[in-house]
């Protein structure tokens, strides 16, 4: 049976969480008085008891709470589910699982203690899609994804400039808008220095944690030698997907026979498509008016929710 094991929260972020006896979870923000709720995607954090018993096992002496979990369930795999899973908690609280895992940026307690934790590759997070009172004990029913929910979509913006706030981000919004108004849902928009080892990390996080269905890069996919946008990505590929970058190419000759520079890939990473775009704001236009109509068939073939015959 998959039930709630314990309820805990912090008052203060930077202070170890504690069990009590009932939480109101509130829509669309977290767990009352929890230091971690908030309008963001990160509202409510999960894990499984079953993982914690098995690290138990293993010398360690941890406590409900002391991996900064809100909800310790039992009989459930979080990190086995995909993001999008709606939880029902107990008779009234609707959860939406919105990433899996996260980085430890400074390693807590536990893992000064035992030289390990759990939470950052089995713990995930949730936003509160129906507010209500939890308990121990509540039982919790799992259903997939919702076939409607919008496609999600990140945006990263490639600038040595950029980044030192030297010059202001216009490719960005450019993406964003032209995303929303097809209906795309854009979690998250960033701009990073020319360096490829922290594109590679970003990509891999927001493909494998986050799970977004198609990000955007914006940028160094020139003759610079700073240019290293191409090299990042298909450093993190599982497969190419050269159609999409073929497209934008083809499309951008017609307009400029410089496109015949321009180097962006796109790639498969798991269930994520990432696509390069180019630098300047009119080109990040120009080059998803080529591909936005068609890239939800594949989209929807990631998910399983399309064929590829569809008529």
């Amino acid at each position: 049976m998959k039930t709630v094991r314990a309820v805990c929260i912090s008052e203060k972020k930077g202070t170890g969480k504690h069990p009590i006896p009932e939480g109101k979870f509130i829509e669309n923000y977290g767990l009352q008085d929890d230091a971690h709720a908030g309008t963001w995607h990160r509202q409510v954090s999960l894990l499984s008891y079953d993982k914690v018993k098995e690290f138990n096992e293993r010398g360690a002496n941890v406590k409900d709470g002391d991996f900064g979990e809100n909800l310790l369930v039992n009989g459930i795999d979080f990190a086995a589910l995909p993001v999008g899973t709606i939880l029902q908690v107990g008779n009234e609280v609707i959860l939406e699982m919105t990433q899996i895992g996260k980085e430890c940026h400074s390693h807590c307690a536990i893992h000064k203690l035992v030289g390990d934790c759990i939470m950052p590759r089995e713990g995930v997070f949730a936003r509160v899609l129906k507010g209500g009172i939890v308990r121990p004990q509540d039982e919790i029913s799992i259903e997939p994804p919702r076939a409607d929910r919008p496609f999600t979509a990140a945006v990263i913006v490639l600038s040595d400039k950029g980044s030192r706030g030297e010059r202001v981000d216009e490719s960005g919004p450019a993406a964003e808008k032209d995303l929303e108004d097809r209906g795309y849902l854009v979690v998250e928009k960033f701009v990073l220095p020319d360096e490829p080892k922290l594109l590679e990390k970003e990509l891999i996080r927001l493909s494998d944690s986050r799970q977004v269905d198609v990000i955007f890069t914006s940028g160094g996919t020139g003759f610079s030698l700073r240019d290293q946008t191409p090299e990042a990505t298909l450093a993190v590929a599982d497969r190419v997907a050269p159609g999409l970058a073929e497209a934008i190419r083809l499309g951008s000759m017609k307009i400029t026979k410089r496109a015949m520079l321009g180097r962006g890939v796109s790639v498969i990473r798991k269930k994520t498509i990432i696509v390069n775009l180019p630098g300047s704001p009119k080109a990040v236009r120009e080059s998803l008016d080529f591909i936005l109509d068609d890239l939800p068939h594949g989209i929807k073939i990631l998910r399983g929710s399309d064929g590829e015959c569809a008529r």
